[in-house]
């Protein structure tokens, strides 16, 4: 592998922008691909704000400014041609596994054989897509966090055939990138849905969309079962996080996971039926809150006490278990380090450590009362062994 100097970012959204802002701010070479020019520029424009802002307060190399960084940036709607000298390529285009198998082959037929071919996805299979190249061992995953140019985690994700010299020069890559403090760039070893950090919060949402149906049932107010979910240390309750994200992108991953990881996944009628009225959360105005004023004011009291904190704590706890269990991390201190860098909050394992007999009985009761088998404490979790993996 030669060293990375030409960098070739496809997909010149939201992600693909931030990932080429930070690539040209360490000092590469780089090139902005989109199938139009409209959304290049599009992406220039909020490579050009952010950097603007960093210039004002003086955060930019001396002797560089906003503007001159972004007009070093090469764009193109001609994949082959973006990537004839690439030393590696990042796609980040939608989530959809046909549309990334093409943009990888594209890449495979035209790219020097020494280039990495990595995909910025947040869940799909690393191992599928590289079926597409005749080079799955140069193949990974490198996913970043939102926004990209701030958060501090990238997963760096080995697919069936990637090799440690190719998870290697990725993670030097990614560490060489600047954000608010340091890189924290960790190997997921095994290509499961969900990687770490989005794996690790997906199964709350099994409590919580049985939750969203008692609510209904029980006349519960949205409030009182937000409240439910604060603790210390957390800026937004489960429901307020939701519409933050948006309810869209939340239907589609639990979608995913239900094919993927089991059918406890899948959304029920009520929350269903909100995606279909657009109430998606603030990109619409309206969610389980209104946003059309800006960020809800919530109240933290009354409970509706139909579930709690500490038992969301305990099914990401049993996750992390899972991820231990499945090979994807060998050690529980790099779950809770990745939950910092990828949402700015304590993870779970730490307290799992004291607490794994009590949150152990919470799930086997739980899984029972509402019926999903897959919050059952697995058995890494039962036996605490998990506790000399650190």
């Amino acid at each position: 592998m030669s060293e990375i100097k030409n960098v070739v970012v496809i997909g010149a959204g939201l992600m693909g922008s931030g990932i080429a802002q930070v690539s040209i701010q360490a000092g590469y070479h780089v090139t902005l691909v989109d199938i139009k020019e409209e959304f290049i520029e599009k992406g220039l424009k909020g490579i050009l704000k952010g950097l603007t802002r960093l210039e004002e307060k003086g955060k930019l190399k001396e002797g560089t400014t906003a503007q001159v960084l972004v007009n070093s940036i090469k764009k193109t709607t001609d994949i082959a041609e973006a990537v004839k000298d690439a030393n590696i390529v990042v796609e980040a285009v939608i989530e959809n596994l046909k549309i990334k198998q093409d943009v990888f082959q594209k890449c495979d037929a035209n790219a020097p054989a020494h280039c990495l071919l990595a995909s910025n996805t947040s869940s799909m299979s690393i191992t599928k897509i590289a079926e597409a190249t005749k080079r799955p061992e140069k193949c990974l995953g490198i996913h970043f966090f939102n926004p990209v140019p701030l958060m501090k985690l990238v997963e760096v994700i080995k697919g069936e055939k990637t090799t440690d010299s190719t998870l290697e020069a990725a993670k030097k890559w990614a560490e060489s990138l600047p954000c608010r403090g340091s890189r924290y760039v960790p190997y997921v070893l095994k290509d499961r849905p969900g990687f770490i950090a989005n794996r690790m919060i997906a199964p709350g949402f099994i409590l919580m969309n049985w939750a969203f149906e008692e609510a209904v049932k029980r006349g519960i107010s949205w409030e009182a079962l937000n409240a439910d979910t604060l603790k210390e240390g957390i800026p937004m309750g489960y429901l307020e996080l939701g519409d933050y994200v948006g309810h869209d992108t939340y239907l589609h991953i639990n979608n995913y996971y239900a094919q993927t990881l089991s059918e406890d996944f899948k959304p029920g009628p009520f929350y269903m039926k909100m995606v279909e009225e657009k109430k998606l959360g603030r990109k619409t105005g309206m969610g389980f809150f209104d946003w059309s004023q800006g960020r809800p004011k919530l109240s933290l009291e009354p409970k509706a006490n139909l579930v709690s904190a500490e038992l969301l704590d305990a099914i990401e706890a049993n996750e992390g278990c899972r991820l231990l269990e499945e090979g994807v991390v060998n050690q529980w201190h790099v779950i809770d380090e990745t939950m910092m860098a990828g949402f700015n909050r304590a993870g779970v394992m730490h307290e799992a450590v004291e607490k794994y007999e009590k949150w152990a009985q919470m799930l086997e009761e739980i899984a029972e009362k509402i019926n999903k088998p897959y919050l059952k404490p697995c058995e890494m979790l039962k036996s605490g062994k998990f506790v000399d993996l650190k």
